[in-house]
This record gives structure tokens, C-alpha cells and sequence, in this order.
């Protein structure tokens, strides 16, 4: 497996697709990763304080639409 070191410069857009996923449009740096010895190999990502207050901005507003687009139970609450 390969690994990489993807560090976050900026998000662009984010967005729902038909297959239930959400996509993010980013500019980023990508560098190969080699892992320590002994460590189970794994990609990082990487960002900033700031970025990642607005990541949590889009996926709340993603996740929002979800929601929005999902049937309306019709067992509410009683009281």
C-alpha cells in the first residue's frame, strides 16, 4: 500500500452526489509517506486549526441536506 502525507491548503466546495457521498473540492500538497519502522503504514491528512472549523462547516451543512432530502417520519413526538 502506498502512503501519503495530504496537508489541507484550502477547502473550495463541498457537495452531495447521487451515490450518498460527500465530496470536497481542495487544493492540497500530496507527498509520498514513508512510515517509522514498526508502524503500521497509513496516509495522513493534515490541516489547520482554521481549516478544520470550516471542514466542520461544510460537512454540518452537507449533512443538513442529507437530512433535508430524507422521507419525514410520520411518528412524531406525543405530548
Amino acid at each position: 500500500m502506498k502512503t501519503y502525507q495530504i496537508e489541507i491548503q484550502k477547502f473550495k466546495a463541498a457537495a452531495n452526489n447521487l451515490h450518498g457521498q460527500v465530496v470536497f473540492k481542495v487544493d492540497t500538497l500530496v507527498a509520498p509517506r514513508t512510515p517509522p519502522e514498526g508502524i503500521e503504514p497509513s496516509t495522513l491528512l493534515v490541516m489547520t486549526e482554521e481549516n478544520a472549523r470550516v471542514l466542520m462547516v461544510l460537512l454540518k451543512a452537507q449533512i443538513a441536506e442529507f437530512d433535508s432530502k430524507k422521507p419525514k417520519s410520520r411518528h412524531g413526538r406525543h405530548g
